[in-house]
């Protein structure tokens, strides 16, 4: 089936704010008296802040209460925010603002190929209006707007829903296992953002937007899927 729909993550494709979370989870993690490292961050990419709240009490081996772990969560999204206020348009990845100029004037002969954001972030439109992209997207879908975290394919289905699309029509950008995975949870073609030895599930993997081209990602995809358009 023809790819008429683009669906894109933010962290790690669009900007790269990996290490405002990172430097915000360590925060709180050495005033509760352990430390995580980069590797173990790099496990919560994809997963919602309560979750990867989850993740690192278990790693660190505490328990509390319901009541106090929302406290914590607050704290740290308001650390996280104010280092997300200090970002400009410099933040956007290489090639990504190219790429966007180029899938505004393609094409796939039977209309314009339409995209939305996929981000389990509570915060993506604050980030898209402070790097200026938040009018490139015909579709928001972010943390307000679900219930269920990566790997459950909710953020994308509901895209390509608002997009008006069926999920076999639309390509998932992703940088994140954890995304990979929802995406063809969703039955969607999954384009990794990364390295083919992290990305194993993805359909397509390439290293960054930089130099990309609409034309070679449409032919790489043709490829992939063994099929003309």
């Amino acid at each position: 089936m023809s790819i008429k729909g683009f669906l894109f993550d933010l962290d790690g494709v669009i900007v790269d704010t990996a290490v405002f979370h990172y430097q915000a989870w360590r925060r709180m993690a050495n005033e509760l008296g352990f430390d995580i490292s980069h590797e173990f961050n790099e496990t919560l990419k994809g997963i919602s802040r309560m979750d990867s709240l989850n993740l690192i009490l278990a790693h660190g081996g505490v328990t509390l209460s319901g009541e106090r772990k929302l406290e914590l969560a607050t704290q740290k999204n308001e650390w996280y925010l104010e280092l997300v206020n200090q970002m400009t348009p410099d933040a956007i990845l290489p090639g990504v603002t190219g790429f966007f100029h180029q899938m505004k004037q393609a094409g796939r002969g039977d209309g314009p190929i339409r995209c939305a954001l996929g981000s389990v972030s509570k915060n993506a439109g604050l980030i898209l209006e402070r790097i200026g992209m938040a009018d490139d997207f015909d579709v928001i879908i972010d943390g307000n707007k679900i219930t269920h975290s990566k790997p459950n394919p909710e953020v994308f289905l509901k895209g390509a829903a608002e997009l008006g699309l069926q999920p076999a029509q639309c390509a998932v950008f992703e940088d994140a296992v954890a995304g990979v995975e929802a995406a063809k949870r969703g039955g969607m073609f999954a384009v990794g953002i990364g390295s083919p030895d992290v990305l194993t599930q993805a359909d397509l993997v390439i290293p960054s937007f930089d130099h990309l081209t609409i034309t070679e990602l449409l032919a790489a995809i043709e490829r992939a899927q063994g099929m003309g358009y």
